[in-house]
């Protein structure tokens, strides 16, 4: 009898380490299924007409795409019951979509590229950018309405319309904000490149201290920028340049990769012959005054810049963390109502199709484009009217496709 219930009891365990073990497996697909939607960065807008039911097909779409392609997340996209209008305006307000699509997406990649540089300008990671806190592909997937913005009884063209304006007036204050940190960067980096460049145009205030400088009555020391290969030139011959050079007065005080910064005390009556004479021999004479006035005031406007420059960084990148995030939404409003234009052009009246988001991985696309088309077929499209059957015979002809999809690029 216990040899009946050991084997039972080994059986049970075996049975249910299966168990763990399938757990475990369906858990970490279930993750990197989720890293997959969160890393997505590219998503189809697509419609299906419908003829029945959208639940119907809806569940006919997720049956198909788990079984076919299950790595590709899948999402309804709730459009309202917008304003059609009459047939020639949304014709007419087909021309522009694909036009204004293209300027409101470039405008939020732009703020996209600009965050972009002040966090890496910054070294800081805001970890993902939101639309009033929900993370974009998240406000994507699930996006809502927003009727208190965009009242779903104003004409198509009016919504559009209000959107481009927005969206162009954001353009414009990206441009004066960035335009004004730009201004002060590059004034940083002119202070920087004369600083740290070749000691033939780089400013020499930090290289050159009070007791190299000897000025007087008679005496004056200028300063010499030598080739780091002609050195022993210069020091062998600067004393010959020219008469009343001080004997043993040359003195090196800086050298960098290409030339070497050399000090000589002559009297003032003969610097002109020196400098003429020095240029004959490839040696460059660099203008300059020893002023402690003047390198503290060069001090405090660098000091100035730096910090004009952190505070116009800090303010633009919060603004952009803010506009991204009305330009997106704007965006996918805007995404909406092309996706519904489109497929009552394409499908004609009333309205009846299936509007989703999918985010199919590259060798994913072609097995999806085959579920979709299969969806598609004119069985799910009987009966169209006579009107549905012209519009959709207008708005079709450009199409790869028999359904309507544009990709969205969020990145």
């Amino acid at each position: 009898m216990s040899k009946f219930l050991l084997e039972a009891i080994i059986s049970a365990n075996v049975f249910w380490r299966v168990i763990v073990i399938v757990i475990v497996i369906v858990i970490r697909t279930e993750q990197s299924k989720g890293r997959k939607e969160a890393m997505a960065s590219r998503y189809w807008a697509v419609s299906l007409p419908v003829h029945n039911s959208a639940t119907a097909l809806w569940s006919q779409l997720q049956e198909r795409i788990s079984k076919h392609s299950f790595d590709t997340p899948l999402y309804r996209f709730n459009i309202p019951n917008l304003r059609v209008g009459t047939l020639d305006s949304l014709l007419s307000l087909s021309d522009d979509l694909a036009k204004s699509n293209n300027f409101v997406e470039g405008v939020t990649h732009k703020i996209r590229r600009q965050i972009e540089e002040l966090e890496r300008a910054s070294g800081v990671n805001s970890g993902g950018l939101t639309v009033d806190g929900v993370p974009v592909d998240s406000y994507l997937t699930r996006f809502v309405w927003d009727e208190a913005k965009y009242p779903t009884v104003a004409p198509l063209k009016e919504i559009v319309d209000g959107i481009h304006s927005q969206v162009a007036k954001i353009e414009d204050d990206l441009k004066v904000r960035a335009s004004e940190y730009n201004n002060i960067r590059s004034q940083l980096n002119a202070i920087n490149r004369k600083q740290t460049g070749s000691l033939a145009v780089r400013d020499l205030s930090n290289l050159v201290k009070p007791e190299d400088i000897i000025t007087s009555e008679h005496l004056t020391t200028l300063l010499a920028i030598v080739s780091k290969y002609s050195q022993k030139d210069w020091l062998s011959s600067y004393e010959t340049l020219t008469s009343y050079v001080v004997p043993r007065s040359s003195k090196k005080l800086y050298e960098d990769n290409e030339y070497a910064l050399y000090t000589v005390t002559l009297f003032n009556r003969v610097a002109d012959n020196f400098r003429t004479s020095a240029r004959e021999k490839g040696f460059q004479i660099r203008d300059f005054e020893y002023s402690p006035e003047t390198h503290e005031n060069r001090k405090q406007e660098l000091d100035q810049l730096i910090q004009d420059q952190e505070r116009l960084k800090a303010s633009l990148l919060q603004w952009c963390y803010t506009s991204y995030g009305e330009v997106f939404s704007s965006w996918m409003h805007f995404c909406a109502v092309r996706l519904f234009a489109e497929s009552i052009l394409r499908y004609g009246l009333p309205p009846s199709f299936l509007a989703c988001v999918l985010a199919p991985s590259v060798k994913s696309e072609k097995k999806v484009r085959s579920i979709l088309e299969g969806l598609s077929d004119s069985t799910n499209r009987q009966g169209e009217d006579e009107v549905g059957a012209g519009m959709a015979g207008l708005a079709g002809d450009s199409d790869a496709h028999p359904y309507v999809s544009f990709t969205i690029n969020v990145a």
